[in-house]
């Protein structure tokens, strides 16, 4: 537990030195942001550059900004003009329920058609395998636009744009985002499932529980499943926290107004404070959900857990 934590800590902190850098080596002055877009005096550069500490040397403008996240102090917005943490924390909730509901999305379709394909019959094998091909070559935005067209232009069945009010106003602007979002993801899911649950309906040990006369629905559960499921936790675990960086694309075609969108936006305006806390966060929460989903798959079982990481 300890060795994960360091390893984590340690990914973060690589992280936070590869975001600052990289941002810093972008062409283009912030200067020209924080001065709104009007043709700034030389007093005035004088002023941003001493406020924003923007003549110090790099190091010291990392150790600064580090310290500033560690305390909770994440800066100005150069754009907005306001607290990066409030201006991301407005946003982070409704990212925080686009990513749920599609998460939920991928559990129930994509777990479920992984199982129909695997134990179903080859016809059904067969429009499963043709479905998840489809799925997985779609592209989101596409997705988003068709989406757009038919549930919300012509049926009139869904809102096109917002992401509405709290509640289940909000729950009904963000399906057709989910499912623009999930589709891809669900269709790899399925993938993965069928693929792990095959193995081990031919494995040796499935083979000789159902000699000895075991009935099916124990077999799967207890020999089946229960072997799979490391391999499917972990896969998902990967693709769920893949889900907050990729859902910038759902919220730009449906303007929610979530995370993806502000970094987005702030990456075209180089608002740095905001890419910086934004990228870090998306990296974080990548880095935690991964290690909550291998914590699960080794609570499931730990001899596969110790395989994956002698591998």
């Amino acid at each position: 537990m300890l060795g994960k934590l360091g390893g984590l800590a340690l990914t973060l902190f690589l992280a936070s030195v590869i975001i600052f850098s990289a941002l810093l080596l972008t062409p283009g002055d912030p200067v020209t942001a924080l001065a709104g877009g009007a043709r700034p005096t030389p007093e005035l550069i004088a002023a941003i550059r001493a406020e924003y500490r923007l003549d110090d040397p790099v190091w010291l403008q990392y150790l600064h900004w580090l310290g500033g996240v560690v305390t909770g102090d994440f800066g100005r917005s150069f754009v907005y003009k306001t607290d990066v943490a409030e201006l991301v924390g407005a946003r982070f909730a409704v990212t925080f329920q686009l990513v749920l509901l599609t998460t939920a999305l991928i559990a129930v379709f994509g777990l479920g058609s992984g199982i129909l394909a695997a134990i179903g019959s080859r016809r059904t094998d067969m429009v499963v395998s043709v479905t998840t091909s489809l799925g997985m070559a779609l592209p989101t935005f596409i997705v988003a636009i068709l989406l757009i067209w038919i549930f919300a232009t012509s049926l009139g069945w869904f809102p096109t744009f917002g992401a509405g009010e709290e509640g289940l106003d909000r729950l009904w602007h963000l399906v057709l985002p989910a499912v623009s979002l999930a589709l891809m993801f669900i269709a790899y899911i399925s993938r993965v499932t069928r693929s792990a649950l095959v193995a081990q309906l031919h494995s040796e040990h499935v083979e000789t529980a159902r000699v000895r006369g075991i009935p099916w629905g124990r077999v799967f559960r207890r020999h089946v499943f229960h072997n799979a499921a490391p391999q499917i936790l972990a896969i998902s675990g990967t693709t769920i926290a893949g889900l907050f960086a990729a859902s910038a694309i759902a919220e730009q075609a449906f303007g929610l107004g979530g995370v993806g969108s502000l970094l987005t936006e702030a990456a075209a305006r180089k608002d740095l404070p905001v890419v910086q806390v934004v990228s870090l966060l998306l990296v974080a929460l990548f880095v935690v959900l991964n290690a909550i989903a291998d914590l699960l798959a080794a609570a499931i079982d730990p001899d596969s857990a110790g395989t994956r990481r002698n591998a």
